[in-house]
């Protein structure tokens, strides 16, 4: 079992009087994360919120019923807690009139859970993000010297918790379930998504064109969908943590790039069941997209879980000059290349250093990995 970052932090305010409520896609690690607090803690229980009969009992709103449904436990876990109707409302019965529980609820998808609690539990809740393993999570367990030797699998294969130690024909079996409605599923029962199939499309798409940025209009015209749809469709698979965005970091220069957007993959797993490329890489002709991939996403991980607060952008001129990834915290800037190969060093955009006052252009190989872990 891997020891997630995210687990002190959790143990910290669980004697706190918030209700915790834990965001992160399917198979993250939530659920196996609760159970490793909880199998030392006395009246500890985690309920699955996708069972009918336990949702039926929370919808009632009948305090009596609720605590029947607690059978005298104190601490109690609503493990996909999206699945409840009007959960927010319920959790805040919960606060307010049974103030001997404390609650922890997890959810796949933020969209539903997050615009149910936003107004009903204001300043009653505390959220957190458990994201696939990062690198510093898999070497804690493994050791540093299991990480840079099974690199490239984790390129390949990603690093889901319930994936990442099976061999490599387990690996494509999961990753293929994972990658189809599973990892979505809460998508698709979505009022406002009409043709399921798209959503698939959209994200092949998108895993086709990591590293490059994304045209809305180029998407519409491709899937044959509207402008608005696209523009919906991304914002979900935002918020089920399939994908995430980077904007282009721009202070109004006439000759920078503002509007368009780099969309990538939390787990390079996913992105390469997308497009069904379980490949070596050796055999990669798109290994410096990857690797990029890999790069982004593990500075997305490593931040939130050390609570480093920092803005992340790419920058792009019309002229062609760009640096990969911007990172912006305190009002200081960092510039951030990731190559594959360390043969050709890059050389930091000039107009980007004298506009801005960055003098230093950090270039992340495979050789440099520990610097991804920060």
């Amino acid at each position: 079992m891997y020891k997630r970052v995210l687990t002190p932090t959790i143990e910290k305010w669980i004697p706190k009087k918030e209700i915790i409520i834990l965001y992160g896609s399917r198979q993250v690690g939530k659920t196996t994360l609760l159970k490793a607090i909880f199998q030392d803690t006395a009246g500890a229980l985690i309920l699955n919120c996708e069972i009918p009969a336990i949702a039926n009992i929370l919808e009632s709103k009948n305090p009596d019923s609720i605590k029947t449904l607690f059978s005298g436990n104190t601490l109690i876990a609503l493990d996909e807690a999206q699945k409840i109707n009007e959960i927010g409302s319920i959790l805040k019965l919960i606060y307010d009139e049974l103030k001997q529980y404390k609650i922890i609820a997890t959810g796949s998808s933020s969209f539903d859970l997050a615009n149910q609690i936003g107004e009903p539990l204001t300043g009653r809740n505390v959220k957190f993000i458990m994201y696939p393993l990062s690198l510093s999570e898999i070497a804690d367990t493994k050791g540093w010297y299991w990480v840079i030797n099974n690199l490239n699998n984790l390129l390949v294969f990603g690093s889901y918790p319930g994936i990442i130690d099976l061999d490599s024909d387990d690996k494509k079996k999961m990753l293929n379930e994972l990658s189809s409605d599973y990892l979505y599923k809460d998508i698709l029962i979505y009022e406002q998504v009409k043709n399921p199939s798209v959503i698939r499309k959209l994200l092949t798409s998108l895993a086709l064109q990591v590293g490059s940025q994304v045209s809305v209009n180029e998407l519409s015209n491709l899937l044959k969908i509207s402008r608005i749809s696209i523009e919906l469709y991304l914002d979900l698979l935002e918020k089920t943590f399939v994908i995430f965005n980077l904007g282009s970091y721009s202070t109004n220069l006439r000759n920078e790039i503002k509007k368009n957007r780099k969309y990538y993959f939390y787990d390079n797993g996913i992105l390469n069941a997308l497009t069904n490329n379980y490949n070596p890489v050796t055999a990669r002709k798109d290994i410096g997209v990857l690797w990029e991939n890999f790069c982004v996403s593990e500075f997305i991980k490593q931040n939130h879980n050390s609570n480093r607060y920092a803005n992340l952008y790419f920058w792009r001129t019309y002229d062609g000059a760009e640096i990969d990834l911007v990172e912006e915290m305190n009002g200081e800037l960092r510039a951030f290349a990731f190559k594959w190969s360390s043969k050709r060093k890059p050389r930091l955009p000039a107009s980007f250093a004298e506009k801005y006052g960055v003098e230093k252009l950090t270039t992340i190989t495979p050789q440099s990995l520990h610097e991804l872990i920060r």
